[in-house]
């Protein structure tokens, strides 16, 4: 008589097998998941800079990081970003586009990092938070937030051809929060964010030093294991060209009361 199904036995071994090739490939096709969310990464923050160089042809100067020096009467089109309870009400810098419009906030945006590793559902979902920040020292604050003393982060913001090396200047960057400087990338004792309520996602993803930083327990993946392989971030210069590296390559470090790496990298000069 003809046999018209498998044995136990047979069905053991199939499934062993197809259990052995999927613990080879479930890795690899990770890795290829996680490279292609990189390259994605790449890829917004280059439109970023497009909109951030049309909005200076427009305005002859970058905008502001964070403006609250406008009177609202009524809130910006697409609403405040961010949770009211905890982020300062104002315009932000991907809102002053000339191309915005109502979908610049939704998550397929370029203003959202697809890599962003965020497990809090309310963080996630704040688009100030685990996806893209611009140097507070290039473009700075409004005249109305109330910063550092003698700060480098508040004032006018700059325009590129004032800046005299803009291929070693960072602009944009994987960053914990929207606005982003030296001060989240260094070991500096003490409060690193001006705005206290939203003082512990002012960071780079991913360098070693983070570890020594009293950071929200929601923030810890990203802040300690980065969120691109290696622990790397891409950055776009100045000048508009990206380069991927690895997060450390941005930490500055403070011996004797010098600071390393903080120029020409985070202070244009």
């Amino acid at each position: 008589m003809k046999r018209t199904a498998f044995t136990l036995i047979e069905l053991l071994v199939v499934i062993t097998i197809i259990s052995m090739i999927l613990a080879v490939l479930l890795p690899t096709l990770n890795r290829v998941k996680q490279s292609a969310k990189t390259v994605l990464c790449g890829s917004n923050l280059k439109q970023l800079y497009l909109s951030l160089a049309a909005y200076e042809q427009e305005n002859r100067t970058l905008p502001h990081g964070f403006n609250d020096s406008i009177n609202f009467t009524s809130p910006p089109a697409g609403g405040y970003p961010g949770d009211a309870s905890k982020d300062k009400q104002g315009i932000w810098w991907f809102q002053t586009f000339p191309d915005r419009n109502k979908e610049s906030f939704d998550q397929k945006s370029i203003a959202w990092c697809p890599s962003n590793s965020l497990r809090n559902i309310q963080l996630r979902n704040n688009i100030l938070c685990g996806n893209y920040g611009i140097n507070r020292s290039v473009c700075k604050d409004s005249e109305g937030v109330a910063g550092f003393v003698g700060s480098d982060f508040v004032g006018k913001p700059l325009n590129l051809s004032s800046i005299n090396n803009p291929a070693e200047t960072l602009l944009l960057v994987d960053s914990g929060y929207s606005i982003i400087s030296w001060r989240g990338a260094s070991n500096m004792p003490g409060p690193l964010f001006d705005n206290l309520l939203r003082e512990s996602s002012f960071y780079i993803p991913g360098i070693p030093a983070n570890k020594d930083r009293s950071l929200l327990p929601e923030f810890s993946e990203d802040v300690l294991e980065g969120r691109h392989p290696n622990r790397t971030v891409n950055i776009i210069f100045a000048d508009g060209h990206l380069a991927r590296t690895k997060a450390d390559e941005l930490f500055v470090e403070e011996i004797g009361g010098s600071f390393k790496n903080r120029s020409l990298l985070w202070l244009p000069k």
